[in-house]
């Protein structure tokens, strides 16, 4: 029993390990797409629609991939 126990907890561990890597590339991404906007002067908002760019954020935003000020400020970018 005790044993099926330290299996479930490892397995628990595995999975918020793969949900914390794929947060942290999600925030990456992000990063890099708003850094290279930045370098070529646009926008999210300028090529693509608006409404889908801040569902993204939040989203991020609500996973924890991004934190309070980040997602402030992205949405600040977005909205101009």
């Amino acid at each position: 029993m005790l044993v099926a126990g330290m299996k479930m907890g490892q397995a628990q561990a595995q999975a918020q390990m793969q949900q914390q890597q794929q947060h942290a590339a999600e925030v990456e991404a992000a990063r890099q797409e708003g850094a290279a906007q930045s370098a070529t002067g646009g926008s999210p908002a300028a090529g693509g629609n608006v409404t889908a760019e801040l569902h993204k954020l939040n989203e991020l935003h609500k996973s924890g991939a991004l934190s309070d000020e980040e997602f402030a400020a992205a949405k600040k970018k977005l909205l101009g």
